[in-house]
């Protein structure tokens, strides 16, 4: 930079020595002809100025997005620091905290996926938790604002990833509806899993395994089973009463009235006008012992949704 200054001043003084020498001939010159060293200062001043924006747009750009892979290796490192077993098979990035810490969504292999705080210590959302807490919310208010939530297309499983812990725990039935309901008094998630056509659950991750819970059971308990109509238990109980005295009676309604060490007795409605029966049902699910409610007074307080035949009027003289 400082040659081409050097090579400018040198050009305009000799420029400047030639009109001096030659006056008359310099008379002859357009008066309105631009000399040469102020072009020359001024092509000078515009590079400088070009470089100089030049500099400050590269140091402006934006930088780069993480690709894919590095996104995924980012996300892993905060997964394992905050203690989860999840192996990363894609991750997102959809913000930052207010206080500057990443946010990324992770799907993992075999299991619900994650929102996670790169903070210190790391923090961890389910997604499964995260999608339940949001049901709830939005059947209280529509418009609720639910937070945070896991849009990646890899976690939008939660049916089949919960369907699948509930054959593991045992359940039979088709499910058709799961979701996330909230956390029993030992800190663990609880899921509801509808079935098709019959009683659905309550499902329960234990030091010990699944804990299961039909919603006969939840309801007697004071719980609501979302997913689950009173015609579906009747029609998932009916076959229960197959091959017993009972076995003609078109379950209306039914409800489980205790348990004890004999096995679970069950109430059963028919649709006929005042027909009913308590069934005791084992352990393994086998019908024991049938009672019609008009004798079963003394069953567990009797039956309480078919009305009791009225007594006969008393002989008159």
């Amino acid at each position: 930079m400082l040659h081409k200054k050097l090579i400018a001043l040198l050009g305009g003084a000799l420029v400047i020595a030639a009109a001096s020498a030659q006056p008359s001939l310099a008379q002859n010159y357009p008066q309105n002809r631009p000399a040469s060293a102020p072009s020359a200062q001024a092509d000078e001043g515009q590079a400088v100025e070009s470089e100089r924006a030049s500099r400050n747009r590269r140091r402006q750009r934006p930088a780069a997005p993480p690709t894919p892979e590095e996104l995924k290796t980012a996300a892993q490192a905060v997964a394992t620091a905050a203690g989860l077993t999840c192996q990363v098979t894609e991750a997102s990035n959809p913000g930052m905290t207010a206080e500057q810490a990443k946010i990324y969504e992770t799907a993992c292999a075999g299991g619900p996926g994650y929102i996670l705080i790169a903070s210190t210590p790391p923090q961890s959302f389910d997604c499964l938790e995260l999608a339940g807490t949001a049901y709830t919310a939005r059947l209280r208010d529509p418009a609720a604002d639910v937070g945070q939530q896991c849009v990646l297309p890899a976690n939008q499983n939660g049916l089949a990833v919960i369907g699948g812990w509930a054959r593991e725990a045992g359940v039979t039935c088709t499910v058709d509806e799961a979701v996330a309901i909230g956390k029993s008094d030992q800190n663990n998630i609880v899921y509801e899993v509808g079935c098709a056509g019959v009683d659905g659950y309550w499902l329960e991750k234990v030091a010990t395994g699944w804990k299961l819970q039909d919603c006969l059971q939840v309801a007697s308990a004071g719980g609501t089973c979302r997913f689950t109509t009173a015609r579906e238990q009747a029609d998932g109980f009916e076959p229960k009463l197959a091959g017993t005295e009972a076995s003609a009676c078109d379950v209306a309604q039914v409800r489980l009235m205790g348990t004890n060490a004999n096995g679970r007795f069950y109430e059963a409605k028919c649709a006929a006008e005042g027909e009913g029966y308590i069934a005791r049902v084992s352990p393994e699910g086998a019908t024991q012992q049938i009672y019609p409610c008009a004798t079963a007074q003394r069953i567990g307080g009797g039956c309480t949704l078919t009305p009791a035949p009225a007594a006969a009027p008393a002989p008159t003289e």
